[in-house]
């Protein structure tokens, strides 16, 4: 049996997940024995606004998304990359990554295939002292991954640190791989 390929996955978005929202910004990264194997970065004109909120957390501006493509022509791409996956790891990716991902695939006729997916902030719990979910600077800091917040929110970034900080956890054993099994029968 080959081993395990995580989909270390991000989005950045022009608000939240509501019907009406898009995704400006998408990230995924395949990991096979600890090592990137493969990456795709895309930016995404969302043919709308971007919410003054949402700007000011990932500091995208409508002006960086000129001549972007638009979602319909990025998605085959990206299910084609997700579909080289077992499992799917996200910070957050349970509560809006996943949804998100699903919701604009399904806008456009297209379908994420189903993995099991680790959420890096759900199984993080450990990290922190009180047992909150923690955001991705304090699961870094509980893993010894260098983290720095002014490159926080660029969706590869992101991806980068939060998979370096997945694999030691998964090394010492705070998180559970979830099993294709489980995926099948829900």
């Amino acid at each position: 049996m080959s081993a395990p390929v995580f989909a270390g996955l991000d989005i950045e978005t022009t608000g939240l997940l509501t019907p009406d929202h898009r995704i400006i910004e998408v990230y995924v990264g395949l990991w096979q024995n600890g090592k990137l194997v493969f990456q795709f970065e895309q930016r995404i004109d969302p043919q709308r606004g971007i919410a003054a909120d949402a700007q000011r957390v990932h500091g995208i501006s409508h002006s960086d998304l000129i001549g972007m493509p638009i979602f319909e022509h990025v998605a085959p791409t990206l299910v084609k990359i997700l579909s080289k996956a077992t499992h799917y790891v996200a910070h957050n990716g349970d509560e809006f990554d996943l949804p998100f991902l699903d919701q604009e695939l399904k806008r456009v006729g297209s379908a994420l295939p189903v993995r099991p997916s680790i959420d890096t902030m759900l199984q993080g719990t450990w990290a922190t002292p009180d047992g909150r979910k923690p955001t991705l600077g304090k699961l870094c800091f509980a893993c010894g991954v260098d983290y720095d917040s002014s490159k926080a929110h660029a969706a590869s970034y992101d991806v980068q640190v939060m998979m370096d900080a997945f694999h030691r956890a998964l090394d010492w054993g705070f998180i559970n791989l979830p099993s294709n099994q489980a995926v099948l029968a829900a």
